[in-house]
């Protein structure tokens, strides 16, 4: 034990390579922030809360305030009046940044490391090893995942020794799919691509660490032993020490990890802006914020991320309380969806507003998560869209795009060689306004469908993306059980944003009584009719019975005594209760490692219990 921070039994021996001396330095310098992280979640709920009661519309800052934790004024940040970050060369160009963790469940080290293999020979310009959204939270992999990037950095011979075995395995791939290989020389192979690293949420506990008494933030704890294990050897290399930051809310949020980066550099005496940091735009609220969220941070921003599932999970639920606001079939929430529309146009415009030196920031565009892996005709179809997808992305002035699998690399990536800019910084948009219009495009709905089908489809992912984190495959290739065996319709790679998204979705369609815009005649519904309870109880009955029928390669058969039942425990839980929790991920981390029913349903009821008494959110390790 450290003179704060309290560890699990046993797990600074075992991970004696990543608590180094210098890591645990580097946690106890940094340990002091975690109660201004506290207070800030704090205001979170709070401002949930209020807006909820009041039915309180999000609204843009006042341009006469200071951006708090900043002597920065929001008017001057809106006009670039800041110095923002120079951006690397290496990471001028990425054009295509892969996503994943770099370890797998329950693994040893040469199998967890292949991850990292994959990642660094695929390719992509960037690939950004997730701490958070794809990591699964089982047993120690968190540490895991520090420990196999560490020996990646490095160049450990075990990892150089799996990463040829690996080359080997993807070139066989490639030449069957391509007719080529894609490594011509993997040990040069290994430093084209540059790694990123995202930490976990600052609405995270983690796992392994308590300070005085209660849970101690996640953030801090990939922070800090992500940069103090791998920054000497990142920057001998010449290479950046980059960054992904998720789920900020606003631009105080923004200044919090911006305290957090500059505390890091000077404990470890880097020059400021070392640290550089990608900010994923995964809440509406910072929709509201943008050009403060990047004043916020200078010196160390370099540019936004936009996801889907995340951002549309955080609206969904920014407006639980407006029974006016129903969304459609996930299906039908594109990037060119109202709302969606609005929300990418204002990341463009934000990262294409010149500071006051002249220097823009990269915007890079949204996840592909389709895999080349089903039929001829299901492949062929589906890379087709990719590609379109991608092609839309770089016309509207992405700098690059996402990819969940490896084997996505060299099917998008043409997109941004043929048309041969490192990025699109400064192309011309308009700049951004901040008036009532622009406020109302961020909740803009638009006429689609809801039909029974996007029900299932909801209810089936949901339940088997939660059934896949409590087996700590946080990073899953899922889609709905109505078309298992069909292998026209591929499987589509998804982590934690999707599980949050629909059951969003589902809870918002029961307590606001969503209409069905067609008839079903399976279960008699016509057009016009609610999504009732009773509904929703048959439904999650059918759809659950169909993956405790599925076979092993959709369903674990292990999984459906043991996490299954728990999986539909929170899914039923969550979507009746009246008071609609703020995060999936916080039932399911409550979860972890609980294979009994009962105890997991006592639970969900004391999270319940908590949250609805006064906003607490129980997010501690419950088995520390």
């Amino acid at each position: 034990m450290t003179h704060s921070l309290e560890f699990r039994a046993g797990i600074l021996a075992r991970y004696e390579d990543v608590y180094t001396p210098e890591a645990l330095r580097a946690l106890e310098a940094l340990a002091p922030l975690d109660q201004r992280r506290r207070e800030l979640m704090a205001q979170r709920t709070a401002r949930r809360k209020r807006r909820a009661e009041q039915g309180e519309r999000i609204t843009f800052l006042d341009p006469a305030a200071l951006i708090p934790g900043t002597q920065i004024t929001v008017a001057d940040a809106r006009a670039g009046n800041f110095d923002g970050a120079v951006i690397p060369p290496d990471l001028t160009r990425q054009w295509i940044q892969g996503t994943g963790p770099a370890t797998k469940p329950r693994s040893d080290v040469r199998s967890g490391i292949r991850n990292v293999a994959y990642a660094l020979l695929s390719g992509a310009d960037g690939w950004m090893f997730d701490g958070e959204d794809a990591l699964g939270q089982v047993d120690t992999m968190s540490l895991d995942n520090h420990r196999n990037l560490k020996l990646a950095i490095a160049r450990d011979p075990l990892f150089l020794e799996v990463a040829e075995e690996v080359a080997s395995e993807m070139n066989r791939w490639a030449e069957g799919f391509f007719g080529h290989p894609i490594i011509a020389d993997w040990r040069g192979q290994l430093d084209f691509t540059t790694v990123l690293y995202r930490a976990r949420g600052l609405h995270l506990d983690d796992r392994h660490i308590r300070l005085q008494g209660h849970g101690f933030s996640a953030s801090i704890a990939d922070l800090a032993l992500y940069v103090a294990n791998n920054h000497e050897r990142l920057r001998a290399a010449g290479r950046s020490v980059v960054l992904y930051l998720p789920k900020i809310q606003t631009a105080e949020e923004a200044a919090f990890w911006n305290s957090l980066l500059l505390a890091l550099e000077g404990h470890l005496g880097l020059p400021t802006g070392t640290l550089k940091a990608y900010v994923l735009v995964e809440q509406i609220e910072q929709c509201f914020q943008l050009m403060e969220i990047r004043a916020a941070l200078s010196p160390h921003f370099v540019g936004f991320n936009t996801g889907r599932w995340d951002y549309i999970n955080s609206v969904s639920d920014a407006l639980a309380w407006d029974r006016a606001f129903v969304n459609p079939n996930i299906q039908s929430i594109t990037m060119t969806y109202g709302y969606m529309r609005t929300y990418e146009d204002r990341v463009r415009r934000a990262m294409n507003t010149p500071d006051r030196n002249g220097r823009f920031a990269l915007w890079q565009g949204g996840m592909e998560p389709n895999i080349p892996v089903g039929s001829e005709a299901g492949v062929a179809a589906s890379m087709k869209r990719a590609v379109a997808g991608a092609e839309r992305e770089q016309r509207e002035g992405a700098s690059g795009k996402w990819v969940a699998h490896w084997k996505m690399v060299h099917i998008v990536r043409p997109v941004w060689e043929r048309a041969g800019q490192d990025n699109q910084a400064g192309r011309a948009f308009p700049a951004l306004t901040y008036g009532p219009e622009d406020a109302a495009g961020l909740t803009r709905l638009e006429d689609a469908p809801r039909t029974i089908a996007g029900a299932r489809d909801l209810l089936s992912v949901a339940l088997q993306y939660g059934n896949a984190f409590l087996r700590g495959f946080q990073a899953a290739a899922l889609k709905p059980a109505d078309f298992f065996g069909n292998d026209d319709v591929l499987y589509l790679m998804e982590d934690m944003a999707t599980g949050e998204i629909r059951l969003s979705i589902l809870w918002e369609w029961l307590h606001k009584g969503a209409t069905f815009t067609e008839a079903d005649a399976a279960t008699g519904t016509a057009a016009g009719d609610a999504f009732t309870p009773a509904l929703f109880a048959r439904l999650l009955d059918e759809e659950y019975a169909k993956l405790r029928q599925a076979g092993n390669r959709d369903v674990h058969d292990d999984s459906k005594g043991t996490t299954l039942p728990i999986a539909r425990a929170i899914v039923r839980t969550y979507v009746q209760s009246d008071t609609k929790a703020p995060w999936y991920v916080d039932l399911l981390n409550l979860n972890l490692g609980v294979e009994e029913l009962a105890v997991a349903e006592a639970r969900i009821a004391r999270f319940l219990e908590a949250f609805e008494k006064d906003g607490t959110r129980m997010t501690e390790n419950q088995d520390f």
